[in-house]
């Protein structure tokens, strides 16, 4: 199958119109901010989009994101290679006044078109990989260089005893019956 560069920007009603369906890729060089967030990525961010009027009558686009990255090991600061698979789904609004928590369903992420209508498809499926990144990654521990043993770093002394602050309430108590 041919690898087809997907548009960066457009018009999600007119798309849903036409029910359009795109399957093709997004160069991961053209994230620069999701490139910076990631030690490596493949060349080439495989996605599939899908636009749609919904039961309610309101434009959806939905679909997936595919991709490798390679990640710093927070435990042993080795490389780290990860598979993301993003799904999203996507209701376009124009405008905050517009914008209605009532009228759009839970399942649909909103999202807020330009003064023309266009989305910028490219920014807003950046983000969803950016989120998609573990917080904090790691290794399964049986495959990480770091050893359990070796993630201890010195002994706990025992807390030494200290008097209760309420024992005085208690001679309190005592003295008053």
């Amino acid at each position: 199958m041919q690898k087809v560069k997907l548009p960066h920007s457009l018009d999600p009603v007119k798309s849903a119109m036409k029910r359009s369906d795109y399957r093709g890729v997004i160069a991961s060089k053209d994230m620069a901010r999701f490139s910076g967030a990631v030690v490596d990525c493949d060349e080439w961010v495989n996605a599939e989009i899908q636009f749609e009027k919904d039961a309610q009558g309101l434009t959806v686009f939905h679909g997936h994101l595919d991709t490798h990255v390679t990640l710093i090991c927070q435990r042993c600061n080795g490389e780290l290679s990860q598979p993301l698979q993003v799904e999203f789904c996507f209701s376009p609004v124009q405008g905050q006044n517009e914008f209605d928590s009532d009228t759009l369903p839970e399942a649909y992420d909103p999202v807020e078109v330009n003064d023309q209508g266009n989305v910028n498809l490219l920014e807003l499926l950046e983000d969803e990989l950016i989120i998609s990144l573990p917080i904090v990654p790691l290794h399964a521990e049986e495959e990480c260089a770091i050893a359990k043993k070796d993630m201890q770093f010195g002994e706990i002394e025992p807390e030494q005893e200290r008097p209760n602050p309420f024992a005085v309430l208690k001679e309190l108590k005592r003295d008053q019956e």
